[in-house]
């Protein structure tokens, strides 16, 4: 993905998923949404980061096989670079994908969290280590031998949303939102704006305004 010196991760990170699917509403890009099962282990997770993108799919092969599907794991978790998001299409719905010794490898390398549209388990040790994961389920069951990862760094539809190397995916209790990364810079400047539009709206409503007179001031909500 390059070398990245600027900062818009951390400063989406301090939006809500609600204002940047607003945004991008605005803006016409209206299913940027991963599907609505992908929620965090524990609701004050949070994530953003510079999307990167792996898949895979079920696996049944023989036991010789176990040892190359592995290491082939762990060389896709080894691609990951700091400052980004693995976001994972399993295309499975039985095993975990993810789990505590890979959390521990990817926070070690200051990688800001993970989506994985699939399972995890170990989750008990992801929530003590804060450790950002976003999930569609959780099992015991190993993925070794029963799954394994396709390939890297390539573009992914999760639910009909494309993500690319380099999007910006942030997460938090409502969702998970992919910004591509083209138009990034203006839906961090949007969304701003309309934060403080909604703190002014907040601020009014507390002082007795009614809804419609604020709507009708400030524009909308």
């Amino acid at each position: 993905m390059g070398k990245r010196s600027d900062n818009l991760p951390r400063r989406l990170a301090r939006l809500p998923t609600a204002v940047i699917a607003d945004v991008m509403d605005e803006i016409g890009l209206l299913r940027q949404t991963l599907p609505a099962p992908i929620r965090p282990l524990i609701p004050d997770m949070r994530v953003a980061g510079y999307a990167f993108t792996a898949r895979g799919r079920p696996f049944r092969g023989a036991a010789r096989e176990r040892d190359a599907t592995l290491r082939r794991s762990l060389a896709m978790l080894s691609a990951v670079p700091a400052d980004s998001v693995l976001v994972l299409a399993t295309n499975d719905t039985g095993a975990a994908h993810f789990g505590e010794l890979g959390a521990e490898w990817l926070r070690a390398r200051r990688v800001r969290g993970a989506v994985i549209d699939g399972g995890t388990r170990d989750a008990a040790f992801l929530i003590r280590a804060r450790f950002p994961a976003f999930v569609r389920y959780r099992s015991p069951l190993q993925p070794t031998g029963r799954w394994r990862v396709a390939d890297w760094g390539q573009p992914l539809t999760i639910g009909g949303v494309r993500v690319s190397l380099g999007d910006v995916v942030v997460g938090d209790l409502d969702g998970v939102v992919v910004v591509p990364r083209r138009v990034a810079t203006e839906v961090l400047a949007r969304g701003e704006k309309l934060v403080a539009a909604h703190n002014a709206v907040r601020r009014a409503l507390k002082r007795g305004m009614t809804l419609l007179a604020a709507y009708e001031k400030f524009g909308g909500f």
